[in-house]
């Protein structure tokens, strides 16, 4: 078992989420962050998929109840075992009754814990990610309240063989409190008139308040519409930039929903959504323009450690 003492800010079970149930309206939901929790399962041993922690803001005090390997990656937290400050991005042996603590939060908003095993929840639609919207997923479809207790999953290789291993900070993704944002243009971009797109790479914008795991409303310069300022509703993607009649972008994120109305002057490339994940409100973001080629090179880059077994 994987006790929870205290909950934290906004903890949830995650793992990579459901996917080809857009045509349904369910959304993938799972890790905003998925390269940190994919990173974390790897350190521990963990098939991609085995599900994990997301924790917000502020993290939970949690104890084991066997021997285990745990890894912390995203947001930079004390994490503490035994009341001995441990390192993140590293798989960390834990004992059988020891309590793993986040304390203070240094920068970024997520962190993502795997325990070797991984999290065992009734999937639902072929995952365990948690839909808070939706009230499905995770455990019972809420974030984790103090005194949860959650099932860990059979350990299928020696844990001394994974124990002590490091992501490096070379082949982590570059997190900043202003990343630029690569984003390929459309699929509407001929909604918006060419002083609208200049403004739209040219500006820098800042992350409002009301933003969360749906999407990122930003506060900047506003993007001016050629005209129609609305479309017939399509499909969207995490990382799809729609622009309202206000101008204001919003960057759509796991949780979002499948179709909507507003045009989509570009979408922030798959390699760079783990930035966004990780920006707090008042952070500041810039776009620049990418090609579908330099999206896709962008991506095998950022996979190469994930590939190579640790010998890079």
């Amino acid at each position: 078992m994987l006790e929870v003492i205290k909950a934290g800010f906004l903890t949830t079970v995650q793992d990579l989420g459901r996917v080809g149930w857009a045509r349904f309206g369910i959304p993938a939901a799972g890790p905003s962050d998925p390269f940190a929790l994919r990173a974390a399962n790897s350190l521990v041993g963990n098939a991609p998929q085995a599900a994990g922690l997301e924790i917000t803001m502020l993290g939970p005090v949690l104890r084991v109840s066997r021997d285990c390997l745990i890894a912390a990656c995203g947001a930079e937290f004390d994490l503490q075992v035994r009341g001995l400050f441990m390192p993140t991005w590293q798989a960390v042996f834990v004992r059988a009754g020891d309590e793993i603590r986040f304390g203070k939060r240094y920068w970024g908003m997520r962190a993502y814990l795997a325990v070797s095993g991984g999290i065992v929840l009734q999937e639902f639609l072929g995952s365990r990610a948690t839909f808070l919207a939706g009230g499905f997923g995770g455990l019972e479809g809420r974030a984790l309240r103090s005194g949860d207790k959650l099932v860990l999953g059979p350990i299928g290789q020696d844990l001394s063989g994974h124990a002590g291993k490091t992501w490096p900070l070379a082949a982590q993704p570059p997190y900043s409190s202003s990343p630029v944002l690569r984003v390929v243009l459309g699929p509407q971009d001929d909604y918006f008139t060419p002083e609208g797109l200049a403004t739209f790479l040219g500006s820098e914008y800042e992350i409002t308040t009301s933003s969360n795991r749906m999407g990122l409303r930003l506060r900047g310069p506003v993007v001016a519409h050629r005209d129609r300022v609305e479309i017939v509703s399509d499909g969207l993607v995490p990382g799809s930039v729609q622009v309202p009649g206000d101008g204001r972008p919003i960057v759509l994120m796991c949780d979002h929903q499948t179709t909507g109305g507003y045009p989509k002057i570009a979408t922030v490339i798959r390699a760079d959504l783990p930035l966004l994940a990780q920006c707090l409100p008042g952070n500041r973001v810039r776009f620049r323009e990418a090609s579908v080629a330099q999206a896709q090179a962008a991506l095998r880059s950022q996979e190469e450690y994930f590939l190579s077994g640790f010998n890079l």
